[in-house]
């Protein structure tokens, strides 16, 4: 049965060339939107709270401030409408999932940039 999984995700599943990035990093997510009959990009930039999955199911979760009100958007790595990924800052943390990134604000929520 699992064979049959890896030859699935392997095989069938198309693969995207994007950057490497993990949790820590701000990013920039463009992203194709349907409307109707019309389609435009959208972009979201934020910080990467974590990455989960391997594979064809792998997803990464992205945060936002907008005004006051933080907004999390969950993207499959292998979502059809994904255009593409721009890594505009390496963070330094020392976690691979930041949730405690949620509850910080002001200057404690600022992560700082790896010196790569």
């Amino acid at each position: 049965m699992s064979s049959l999984l890896d030859f699935v995700n392997n095989e069938l599943v198309a693969k995207k060339d994007f950057p490497s990035f993990k949790a820590g990093d701000t990013i920039t997510v463009y992203y194709e939107i349907k409307e109707g009959e019309k389609t435009r990009t959208q972009f979201f930039k934020g910080v990467v709270i974590q990455r989960r999955g391997t594979g064809a199911t792998e997803t990464f979760t992205i945060r936002k401030m907008s005004g006051a009100v933080g907004v999390e958007r969950i993207f499959p790595i292998n979502m059809p409408a994904l255009q593409k990924i721009e890594v505009n800052q390496k963070g330094k943390v020392r976690r691979a999932r930041i949730f405690y990134f949620r509850n910080l604000t002001g200057k404690k929520a600022k992560i700082k940039e790896s010196r790569k």
